[in-house]
């Protein structure tokens, strides 16, 4: 499936179901790669106002109001990213927010810090590069390849797990059938923007 006619999918999707954060987000990321950056950014700002958590939306959001040539209010969605992702915990994101912020010229907020949560009963020294904190260590990939080893050694069991359940929302919300190509496409796609591995560390990855 080409990009035009996943934009069409998306688009029916999200007029068949406005509520469905998944279909914006989708839509948005379709929007980017053909360089609509300006639908790109107001469909990544509808996906935030139905899912305020989406730590990577408001990432995306920004990068695509920048290259739109809109800075003044990219700098805006940015600093309410940054202290969002701050206060959640999700480091990749709010590092890639600061960046953005910085290539802008705009001052990155401050955010008063929390003190590193204390691990969980019987986890290790491990700590995860999503989020930052400890956690425990998977005892094995989740899949096999270079992308399954890099969760092994970057991503905690916890942060996986509530990728997990994340992944359930996607393939339910974007009605996916993993026997199909495409629909693997999307929801590995999805995989790799949850758990922080942007197109440098994919193409790091592959041979």
């Amino acid at each position: 499936m080409d990009l035009a006619q996943r934009i069409a999918q998306f688009e029916n999707m999200v007029q068949a179901d406005p509520e469905n954060d998944m279909a914006h987000f989708s839509l948005a990321s379709a929007y980017a790669q053909t360089g609509r950056h300006a639908d790109a950014a107001e469909s990544f700002a509808r996906c935030i106002a139905l899912n305020p958590s989406m730590s990577k939306a408001y990432q995306l959001a920004g990068d695509s109001l920048i290259k739109a040539g809109r800075t003044d209010d990219a700098a805006d969605l940015l600093t309410k990213g940054y202290i969002a992702a701050a206060t959640r915990g999700d480091l990749l994101p709010k590092n890639a927010m600061a960046s953005l912020l910085r290539q802008i010229g705009k001052p990155v907020p401050e955010v008063a810090g929390k003190a590193a949560p204390t691990p969980a009963e019987g986890a290790g020294s491990f700590v995860c590069k999503r989020t930052g904190k400890p956690g425990n260590k998977m005892a094995r990939p989740p899949f096999k390849g270079p992308v399954g080893q890099w969760i092994f050694e970057n991503i905690s069991k916890e942060t996986f797990d509530q990728w997990i359940g994340q992944g359930t929302k996607v393939i339910n919300e974007l009605r996916l059938d993993l026997s199909r190509d495409e629909d693997n496409e999307t929801y590995d796609r999805h995989m790799r923007e949850y758990l922080g591995i942007d197109d440098d560390v994919l193409a790091s990855l592959r041979p």
